[in-house]
């Protein structure tokens, strides 16, 4: 997300299970106001009773857990990978990496290979582009993108550490796409067609999710909404609902996608408005190709992190299970969209 701020933090998590999940060990929602520092709570994790909180077991219906974030989120924030500055070699082992993901999630690729050369960039560039194909004869032409950008800023000059990980600009939401991918590649119960990208070149100025755009409406393609996950790492302070949408008043998404996922799944921010950010991620350049609901979540709060572009951004400071909440709570969300008769969403 392309603009910042900082405060502290205080958790509000709404547990919601849909019945076609998966269980994994995972049986708890951490909601920790001093945020779990990328490792598993369990019951011993106390708060401050001053505190906002509502601490939700989710005891099964679980897919996602927070070793399956852990995973992932180890790799594409690594130092190896030298803050996944797009046209670097780092990125370019972040582009493998999530290919061999979307491949053993049976995810197929959406073009002849997952690879999408972008075309207004100078260095070589790709989005990662996959495709689970709808099952019903008639909705299966429509679709939905479910996206996040996987590139970063790469290295800042100045101080000991120079390495910008990128672990919640967006490392975090490109977890919850594969994560969501791995589902959908897997269960293959949508009825309409999805379309997994995640992009590069955001940190550009959206160039990935442009082009990407672009390239979509030559081939005509039927889109009816783009889900976009950007800056999820670490919960919103003192929310009744786990995640915002930005362009929240543009549409009725908050109100389907709570119906599907529970009433305080889906909130307003505020700041979200107040700072614009509808138009500051990769959700945008969709909005305007397709003008279509085509909207962010996030849980950046302008409170919650304040190492927004800054080398701080690691892993130690993410919430695992926090982020493994917001893929179970939506996938009952993405497949009451995918598997609706109709177009419910609309601006």
């Amino acid at each position: 997300m392309r603009k910042i701020i900082q405060i502290v933090i205080v958790v509000f998590l709404v547990g919601c299970g849909s019945a076609q999940l998966k269980e994994t060990d995972a049986s708890k929602v951490s909601n920790n106001p001093e945020g779990v520092k990328g490792k598993i709570v369990g019951e011993e994790n106390v708060v401050d009773n001053t505190s906002v909180i509502n601490r939700v077991e989710v005891e099964k219906n679980i897919f996602s857990s927070s070793e399956n974030i852990s995973e992932i989120m180890a790799f594409l924030a690594s130092d190896e990978l030298q803050g996944r500055d797009s046209g670097t070699e780092g990125i370019e082992k972040a582009a493998k990496f999530i290919e061999a993901k979307l491949i053993n999630a049976g995810v197929s690729p959406y073009f002849e290979s997952y690879r999408d050369t972008i075309s207004n960039f100078d260095k070589p560039a790709y989005n990662i582009v996959g495709f689970v194909e709808g099952s019903d004869p008639d909705l299966k032409k429509e679709c939905i993108i479910i996206g996040a950008h996987y590139d970063h800023i790469g290295l800042l000059s100045g101080g000991e550490d120079t390495i910008a990980n990128g672990a919640n600009d967006n490392a975090s939401g490109t977890s919850v796409v594969l994560e969501l991918a791995r589902y959908f590649g897997k269960e293959k119960i949508n009825k309409r067609s999805i379309i997994f990208a995640l992009f590069t070149a955001e940190e550009k100025g959206l160039l990935g999710s442009i082009h990407l755009a672009n390239v979509l409406k030559t081939k005509n393609i039927s889109l009816y909404a783009m889900l976009n996950y950007e800056m999820v790492g670490v919960p919103l302070v003192g929310k009744d609902y786990l995640m915002y949408a930005t362009g929240y008043e543009l549409s009725n998404l908050a109100s389907v996608g709570n119906g599907y996922g529970g009433e305080n799944l889906i909130g307003f921010l505020p700041k979200a408005k107040e700072y614009n950010l509808f138009k500051r991620s990769d959700n945008f350049p969709f909005h305007e190709v397709f003008n279509v609901p085509s909207q962010t979540f996030c849980t950046f709060d302008f409170t919650n992190f304040n190492h927004y572009h800054k080398v701080g951004d690691e892993n130690e400071l993410m919430d695992f299970n926090h982020m493994a909440n917001v893929v179970n709570q939506s996938i009952p969300m993405i497949e009451g969209i995918v598997n609706s008769k109709t177009k419910e969403i609309h601006y």
